[in-house]
Parts: C-alpha cells; structure tokens; sequence
C-alpha cells in the first residue's frame, strides 16, 4: 500500500472569546491537517491532525512528504523512526514533532481504514469508552463566565472540570467559586501552566485542600523536573500533582517518570503523535503510573480506550469545539464519557472542508511523482 499523494492544510479558527492561562494569551487556534491517499475508494484516504501553527504544514511538505512515499504506507513504526531521523538537523522536538504527529496519525487512521476498524480497536481497545473531563476555565474569563461554564459542564454529566489559575492576585477567591458553583460532588482540577515558583505553588497547593482541588497541572515548569518532584513530595496526599503535555518522544516522558516527577503524566497524541502516545502508555504501565490525555478529544477518545492505565481525557473547549465545527462525526461527551462509534473505521472522522474553508490560511498537495 503506497500512499500516492499527501494534502496538508493549515485553519486559524478564531476562538470564542480571548482566552489566557497562567503564562500565556490568545485569541485562535491553528488546526493542521495531513490527508494521505493510498488508491480509490472507501477508507483510502487517512486523516492526521495537530494544533500547531503555519511551519508545522511546511515541516511536512519539506521534510516528510519523501520519507512516506518512499515506504509502504502500513509500515507505520519504521515511517515513524525513518521521520526521527530526517528532522534529525532542525530539531526533533516543536515544530518537527507536531508535523511527524500530524503524519503519524494520518498513517494510523489509513491502517484502521484498510481494515475495517475503528482506530481504538486496531491499538488493540481494552474498553469500549473512556472518561472525559470539561476543560477550560480561562483566566481572561470573569467569575461568572468561569462558573457558568464550569455548571454546564456538570449538568452533561462530567463528574470532573478544570480551570486555568496563575494571572490573578485573587486565584483563591476564583477557585472557591468555582466550587461553590459545582458543588461538593464534583472533582476540581487547577491547572498553572508553569506559572509560579516552587515554594509558592507549594503554598498554593495547601491552601487549595479547603476547597477541595485534587488535581494540580504544571504548578512549574514542566521542564523542572526536580521542582515537580519537591512539590509532589509535599502537597497535601488528596492532590495530584500532573504535567507532561508538553512531551514530544518517549525519551522526555521517561525522564519526567524516572524523576519521580508526576503522580499522573500526560501526553498529548498531536505532539508526540500516536506511535509515542503508545509508547508513553508503555511506560506508565511498567511504573504503575496512570495516563491522562491533553486535549485533542476525538483522537483521544481513541488512544484512551487502547491504552492500559488511563484515567482519562481532556474534554478542551477550544479543541472540542473546533473538531465539532470541522470534522463530520467529531467525538463528543455523553455522560461524562468519549465513546469511539464503532460504525466508522479509523478516527472516524472526515474534514468539513466546505466549513473549513473560511478558515484555511495554508493548503499545498504533492504527489508521489513530484520533485521536491
């Protein structure tokens, strides 16, 4: 099965209001998307998607495009390896990654496709769903637009919700309104993105325990190891501490597990593409660590039903929303749960293009003839 032409495009989707979080503002999101086809017919074309931006489409088409039309297109581990080592001088990590994620998934969904099999169940589903938690919660937003969504998301069924914490002066009063709003039964999460220092979100985390945050993302960077474990060493034993989204190969998610860094890792399957995605699920399972996705819910609604020790999803208002706008058959939370249909082989999912179009900003197709 050799891929006969890739098609990568690039969206900046407008997100619904400004957004901010504890180190960072925005106001859109860019969705790239890598379509191989591998002959006519039902289930020849696989779709692969990442949040990037712009440069992760031309990292594909310049770095990419050669490695996947020069292999067999169901050797999905040796093009994964053979895109590692052809990033080799720009950087493995950022950009690169994004784009070999991109690619990587375009080339699981094909496999799935060519089966006949919902991509969950080709990774080999140990469950038919997974559990979803609403995400969002922005620092832009005010008190009310903050418990209002936190409410909405409770009354479908979410059991857990999350909120961005570290711009304001007045973080506690927000988090106790944020409980007040969700009540006792709900499990609130907090998520810093690396905003404070060590001794201070050490503090934070035991003033947080009188409303009941169990969950503590990035309190640090993500990149400090040592910082991550101080702080989980000595927050409160109610509260996890979880990083790792940022991770990009198996080799960062070792090191944050080696370090002894995190109760619960994450991974994001549009960074480190489903080949690593798997491979930090390995690892989790060989350490007795569980598994938490970031973001990308419809890709992830599949790789949390395959992958051993999952605790479960990210239900990301920016991504939920854009892949329901985009993709036709776009996973949604039922009850508190991702359910991949298992009617539709692969992602089960297919580009909205006519939708879409409004937001294309990049769009280039090669072929397997072309001279690049």
């Amino acid at each position: 099965m050799r891929a006969e032409s890739l098609r990568v495009s690039a969206f900046e989707v407008p997100t619904s209001s400004p957004e901010a979080d504890g180190t960072l503002a925005w106001s859109s999101t860019v969705l790239v998307t890598v379509e191989l086809s591998a002959g006519a017919g039902e289930g020849a074309t696989g779709l692969g998607y990442t949040y990037a931006d712009v440069p992760t489409a031309h990292a594909v088409l310049a770095h990419l495009a050669k490695v996947v039309f020069s292999h067999d297109a169901s050797a999905v581990e040796a093009i994964f390896a053979e895109m590692e080592r052809k990033v080799r001088n720009v950087g493995r990590d950022g950009i690169a990654s994004t784009a070999i994620a991109a690619v990587d998934g375009a080339l699981w969904d094909l496999r799935a496709k060519q089966r006949g099999q919902p991509l969950a169940e080709t990774l080999g589903a140990r469950r038919s769903e997974i559990a979803a938690y609403g995400s969002g919660g922005f620092t832009s937003y005010s008190v009310d637009e903050l418990t209002h969504q936190l409410s909405v998301w409770k009354q479908a069924g979410m059991s857990r919700v999350k909120m961005k914490i570290g711009r304001d002066p007045s973080t506690l009063d927000r988090i106790g309104a944020a409980r007040a709003a969700i009540g006792p039964d709900t499990e609130l999460f907090v998520d810093a993105n690396g905003a404070y220092d060590v001794k201070g979100a050490l503090a934070l985390a035991r003033e947080m325990t009188r409303y009941g945050v169990v969950w503590f993302e990035e309190p640090v960077s993500s990149d400090d190891l040592d910082g991550l474990r101080f702080i989980r060493e000595r927050a409160p034993t109610s509260m996890r501490i979880a990083a790792g989204e940022y991770g990009y190969t198996a080799r960062y998610f070792d090191r944050m597990l080696s370090a002894g860094a995190v109760d619960v890792l994450q991974a994001d399957g549009t960074r480190c593409g489903v080949t690593g995605f798997l491979r930090a699920a390995a690892l989790c399972d060989a350490r007795g660590v569980e598994l938490s996705a970031h973001c990308a819910p419809t890709l992830h609604a599949h790789l949390g039903c395959a992958a051993p020790r999952m605790a479960h999803v990210e239900y990301f208002h920016d991504h939920q929303r854009i892949e329901r706008m985009l993709f036709d058959g776009a996973a949604v939370a039922r009850k508190g749960a991702l359910r991949p249909d298992p009617a539709r082989p692969g992602l089960g999912v297919a580009l909205r293009r006519s939708e879409a179009e409004k937001y294309l900003v990049f769009d280039q197709r090669v072929r397997a003839g072309d001279r690049r």
